[in-house]
């Protein structure tokens, strides 16, 4: 999969994109025929223990990025620009990205932001650097909004985000995620433009969806409303952890074996 072919599936068939952190995840993932693997920032929520993706750093997502790219996926890579990367002069953000690329081994950087970062990201590109716009609710803007909720719903924030949609059109984006908009405006907003719009908690009229493993599998379970969970891993897990740990204390694990007794004959 590449930014190209990718493109190319807007009207032919909805996208399926998968957040993945790690190897094995990554590579269940792309067998089951993902189009999309994205290294998010959500990493920090979801693996590493903190409360948003405020506290990732590059290096974090480098190291995140390159473990994904070692499963050396058919489907397209894409990591997150970390917090405040995206706001530093051009040619330090350009240095973040390559990082990314060069280092992480993405195809693609996604960047949080609208109408806004239109010259950042026209740099990007002529730097050779594909960017995924992302739009609606932003993580990474947390501690400014207060908390997450949807966008959309008021005459004025609508007009905007359609407004970035476009800006992020014609500054190059080659696809969109938009996360937590009102539905009817996530539809309005994928019909109007000619790059795929991926939706995250913004209906089903988007051209694809994308959810983080550990909520597809139920490892998290007090995911977020719009996600659906196709296991419950995070039962599974508790259960085998507790029937090793049971196995332990009983001695019945390891099993006692006989010895091995060898068929060599030796020399008398």
């Amino acid at each position: 999969m590449t930014t190209q072919t990718l493109r190319a599936l807007k009207g032919q068939r909805p996208i399926v994109c998968v957040t993945a952190y790690d190897t094995p995840t990554a590579q269940c993932a792309d067998a089951a025929g993902v189009d999309l693997i994205l290294v998010g920032d959500s990493v920090g929520n979801n693996v590493l223990g903190f409360d948003s993706t405020v506290p990732v750093t590059l290096d974090m997502m480098v190291h995140h990025c390159a473990a994904v790219a070692r499963a050396k996926p058919e489907a397209l890579l894409v990591a997150d620009l970390p917090f405040g990367d995206a706001h530093l002069k051009a040619g330090d953000v350009v240095k973040a990205c390559r990082r990314l690329i060069q280092e992480g081994g993405a195809a693609v950087v996604k960047i949080e932001g609208g109408v806004a970062l239109v010259p950042i990201i026209e740099k990007l590109i002529l730097a050779g650097i594909p960017v995924m716009g992302h739009i609606g609710l932003q993580p990474q803007q947390v501690n400014v909004l207060g908390g997450y909720r949807r966008f959309g719903k008021q005459v004025s924030e609508a007009e905007a985000l359609k407004a970035d949609a476009l800006a992020l059109v014609q500054a190059g984006a080659f696809a969109l995620i938009i996360e937590m908009v009102d539905a009817k405006l996530a539809a309005e907003i994928a019909q109007s433009v000619s790059i795929p719009v991926i939706g995250i908690g913004s209906g089903p009229d988007c051209d694809g969806q994308i959810l983080v493993a550990h909520d597809i599998l139920g490892i998290n379970e007090h995911a977020p409303s719009f996600a659906k969970s196709y296991a419950k891993l995070a039962e599974t897990m508790r259960m085998a952890f507790a029937a090793y740990a049971n196995e332990v204390r009983q001695k019945t694990y390891p099993t006692a074996t006989k010895p091995v007794v060898s068929t060599t004959r030796t020399r008398e």
